[in-house]
């Protein structure tokens, strides 16, 4: 059984805890457990007949259970009672200031703790350097009343990967720390490591429904498999195989009226410049160097829809819930910046709703309809094909000129650019608070699984 339930606090002599009659009827000891640590603990029914569990000081110091905590989830196997689920949020980049622990992240992660009550779980932030092995304890920073504690608390239910790039994940601490906690702890984590845009086609290129939303896509080899692709498509992609926001990326196509060569991109300075050339192996020596090519893959090009002469592409949010069902939760529209190769907001993108760029009800609802049928299908085919648990999803789509979408990226830690726009709010909220109920449903389950082992 599970159930989130409002928790009070109150002095007593003995180390005690109220609990609701349906779950405690007359006083006996059970255990108590709270993230790794566990406790055996004298029960008793709550006196007023309240549907609350009610802690002692005394007690909640012995279990390391932060008083703030007002609303948590419990859950119930035989003569056990879990609270929590204590979700220990893995990031790194701390510093040495109260008001802002994780320097310009740290108003992102206030808003992702925050909805702590609403959920009922009890979130952390903590680092490589902030466990103590020795003890089974980890120093965690916490959000309360807006601002950043500390607390020694035990080792969490689940970790909750939130690095900010694919460096930080290079590290051999990363590596061991991660390792250690699952293996020798049973400490599930979700959401470990970037995608790699070649490594999601490929494992996902033989589900037959999934197949069918993939552009043409290959490692880039040789000048002559440019040449080729533009002339099936006039158009090409050329993108870095671990890039992000849009950098390094180079759009190609072929003017056969002309017979020249353009290249769109955004050089160095974050100018965005398009280049002409008469013969593709000049573009190439130019601009390509086959030094690069294993970092790179080549894409087929996508005539999108447009908006306002401009084109656009979809950002659509995935998450896994409290029932670890896969549920979209957040779609928005992007638009190009004058002149670039992609729609990213640092580049001169707009970020639109739905009703800004279909105003035709019925032509939005039918959009947004396969928008969501598309991004389920790629999640679940996406979670059936790599390794980890999976908890959210950020996808790019576009949307050709004859309706048919098309999956450019997908993104196991997307950003919340999109969540600027003023009618996105909601739906900001909406994806925090799914990110750790994720950590729940993963509790449960670890939890019924320990279960099995032990009978």
């Amino acid at each position: 059984m599970r159930k989130a339930y409002k928790l009070e606090w109150f002095e007593h002599d003995e180390e005690v805890i109220y609990c609701p009659r349906s779950i405690v009827k007359e006083r006996e000891k059970k255990l108590i457990s709270f993230g790794s640590y566990q406790e055996s603990v004298v029960c008793l029914p709550h006196p007023n007949k309240q549907n609350v569990f009610a802690i002692s000081i005394s007690l909640s110091k012995r279990l390391h259970i932060p008083k703030f905590i007002s609303k948590i989830n419990v859950f119930v196997r035989e003569n056990t009672i879990f609270f929590g689920p204590l979700i220990g949020i893995f990031t790194n980049g701390f510093t040495n200031f109260r008001l802002y622990p994780i320097g310009q992240r740290s108003s992102m992660f206030s808003k992702l703790l925050s909805v702590q009550s609403s959920v009922g779980v009890v979130p952390f932030l903590f680092g490589e350097n902030h466990i103590d092995w020795e003890n089974g304890m980890v120093k965690g920073h916490f959000l309360h009343d807006h601002k950043w504690e500390t607390y020694h608390i035990p080792l969490p239910n689940v970790v909750y990967d939130r690095l900010p790039n694919r460096r930080s994940e290079k590290g051999i601490q990363y590596n061991e720390i991660k390792q250690r906690l699952q293996n020798q702890y049973g400490i599930p984590w979700y959401n470990p490591g970037f995608f790699n845009k070649l490594e999601v086609f490929e494992k996902i290129e033989n589900d037959p429904e999934a197949a069918t939303f993939l552009p043409e896509t290959h490692p880039l080899q040789s000048f002559s498999q440019i040449e080729t692709m533009l002339s099936k498509y006039n158009t090409v992609f050329i993108k870095p195989i671990n890039g992000s926001l849009g950098l390094g990326i180079l759009q190609i196509y072929y003017l056969p009226t002309e017979e020249n060569y353009y290249c769109r991109l955004q050089d160095k300075k974050g100018k965005n410049r398009l280049y002409r050339f008469t013969s593709l192996e000049k573009l190439c020596a130019k601009l390509i160097s086959p030094k690069v090519f294993h970092k790179m893959i080549v894409q087929q090009g996508i005539k999108l829809i447009q908006f306002d002469k401009r084109k656009i592409d979809f950002r659509v949010h995935t998450n896994k819930d409290g029932a670890g069902e896969w549920q979209v939760s957040a779609i928005a529209a992007k638009v190009a910046g004058q002149g670039s190769v992609t729609t990213h907001i640092h580049n001169g993108g707009l970020v639109k709703s739905l009703a800004e760029v279909f105003p035709d009800d019925v032509v939005r609802q039918q959009s947004e309809a396969r928008l969501m049928k598309t991004a389920l299908c790629l999640s679940k085919a996406i979670e059936n094909n790599m390794n980890g648990y999976i908890g959210e999803i950020g996808f790019d789509f576009g949307i050709d000129s004859e309706g048919e979408i098309w999956l450019f990226e997908a993104n196991s830690k997307p950003g919340r650019s999109i969540f600027s726009h003023p009618d996105l709010k909601e739906f900001d909220l909406l994806t925090r608070q799914l990110s750790l109920s994720f950590g729940i449903y993963l509790a449960d389950q670890s939890i019924t699984a320990t279960e099995e082992l032990v009978t």
